[in-house]
């Protein structure tokens, strides 16, 4: 369910609760040839099984979506003043990760 990569950790997450944001940044190639990088978002929800295990899923409950509402506005804020502060597309930026919990 994640984009979970060897070498590719994630750049960024936020949560609240259960739910959570997280921002991965990824290498590619333009149809120039360019090399290039580009963010991505996955959004879950963690849960324990019936047998105590953590998951995650995809799959939200009603009572999720003002969580989930508030950890995608973190994640396009934190996108945009990034981008705002390297230039339109941010390909030089450079961070360690790092969760930030949102009450």
């Amino acid at each position: 369910m994640e984009n979970k990569k060897p070498g590719n950790p994630p750049e960024k997450k936020f949560s609240t609760g259960a739910i959570s944001a997280t921002v991965w940044k990824n290498k590619g190639v333009r149809k120039t040839g360019e090399e290039t990088e580009y963010r991505t978002i996955s959004l879950d929800r963690r849960y324990k099984d019936k047998d105590g295990n953590w998951k995650s899923t995809t799959s939200l409950r009603i009572n999720d979506l003002p969580k989930m509402k508030l950890v995608i506005e973190k994640a396009y804020e934190y996108l945009t003043l990034r981008e705002q502060s390297n230039g339109s597309n941010g390909n030089d930026y450079n961070v360690n990760y790092e969760e930030e919990i949102i009450y």
